[in-house]
């Protein structure tokens, strides 16, 4: 029996073996996500391993560079440092490494929120008026109408998260009424969105299960001859 078989075969158990959760949470299922799971995280370790430790720290701490191998120290004690919140009482050391992992990551993320989505969408924005592509009159009328839905789903949507208010006659908070109403059709914007963000979502585990199942018959079919 080749190696092909045998992972083709493997595949269909483990296929089937998710697939039992139709009928209930079982411990085939359990353990299917368990390998999963554990395959995923030992693939993980291994990148980490070779594409991060190794020439990221490991090789400059063998470097005859001196400027390279004072600054591989830096990320090794911090790195040390972390291990040590393993254990309550000596985890205080690593907190100072672990402020600079959020604090960089935090920093990581809002930059590539504002560089990646608030300004690409800013400037989308603005080129959805740039009717100097644009031919006809007709054409010119569509792409106006097109950059007058964008910018204000977007404006409106922004709007959505405004969220203060004032006070009422009887103390209770109220918004502005026009906030509001701006806010509502933001909010009918991000209705859409996680609609179609659903819808592909969907398509997607469908397709999938689509293809596990066609693996599967054609399996079956080469295994008795059909």
């Amino acid at each position: 029996m080749s190696i092909e078989v045998i992972s083709a075969f493997v595949g269909l158990i483990l296929t089937l073996m998710v697939f039992s959760y139709l009928i209930g949470d079982n411990p085939l299922f359990r353990i299917a996500v368990y390998l999963f799971i554990g395959v995923a995280s030992g693939y993980a370790a291994t990148v980490v391993w070779h594409y991060v430790l190794v020439p990221k720290l490991f090789q400059p701490l063998t470097s005859s560079n001196t400027d390279q191998l004072l600054l591989s120290i830096v990320p090794l004690v911090l790195s040390i440092s972390l291990l040590t919140k393993l254990s309550p009482r000596i985890s205080w050391i690593g907190n100072f490494a672990m402020a600079v992992l959020v604090g960089v990551g935090a920093a990581a993320a809002v930059g590539g929120a504002l560089i990646g989505t608030l300004m690409p969408q800013f400037q989308a924005s603005i080129d959805a008026f740039d009717v100097r592509s644009a031919g006809s009159g007709l054409q010119v009328a569509s792409k106006l109408l097109e950059g007058v839905v964008m910018l204000g789903g977007t404006v409106f949507t922004l709007a959505s998260f405004h969220f203060s208010a004032g006070r009422s006659a009887d103390g209770a908070p109220k918004r502005n009424p026009i906030i509001e109403g701006v806010a509502w059709i933001g909010r009918l914007f991000i209705s859409i969105t996680f609609g179609v963000l659903f819808a592909g979502v969907y398509m997607a585990a469908l397709t999938a299960m689509i293809e596990r199942l066609s693996f599967g018959i054609n399996f079956i079919r080469q295994l008795i001859g059909v």
